[in-house]
């Protein structure tokens, strides 16, 4: 069972051309250092899962949960020591998106830059694609 740990900002980025990885995602230092420090203190879970949902009012959002396991359908990416692990159903909409971690004085989340976003609501928590 997993537990849900933070929110998550979808913005949407001009379209770029998506350049062939060998990661379904991609994370920035700044990511890799929150996850690493989020995981520091919990040995029981070996990395975190994106997912989307319906919810919102323009359609999806992001979620990011702990887990403690691999699903037979989940895609692993694993960057400097980080293990993330994509729903099956998140896959497709996640291709060539870069996943930062942004703390200002009012907020820290992680956002996802994401190309193939067509449109985002207004606090940009929902996006469809």
């Amino acid at each position: 069972m997993s537990a849900s740990i933070v929110r998550a900002t979808v913005k949407a980025v001009s379209r770029r051309k998506i350049l062939s990885t060998r990661a379904a995602l991609t994370l920035t230092p700044s990511a890799v250092n929150k996850i690493r420090l989020l995981l520091e203190n919990k040995p029981e879970y070996i990395g975190l899962k994106v997912g989307v949902r319906t919810r919102g009012c323009n359609g999806l959002t992001y979620t990011l949960d702990y887990t403690k396991e691999k699903d037979k359908s989940d895609e692993e990416v694993l960057q400097d020591g980080v293990r993330i692990f994509i729903e099956k159903k998140a896959q497709l909409s996640l291709l060539g998106t870069e996943m930062d971690f942004v703390e200002t004085k009012l907020s820290s989340e992680f956002v996802f830059n994401n190309p193939n976003i067509k449109g985002t609501c207004g606090c940009g928590e929902s996006f469809n694609i």
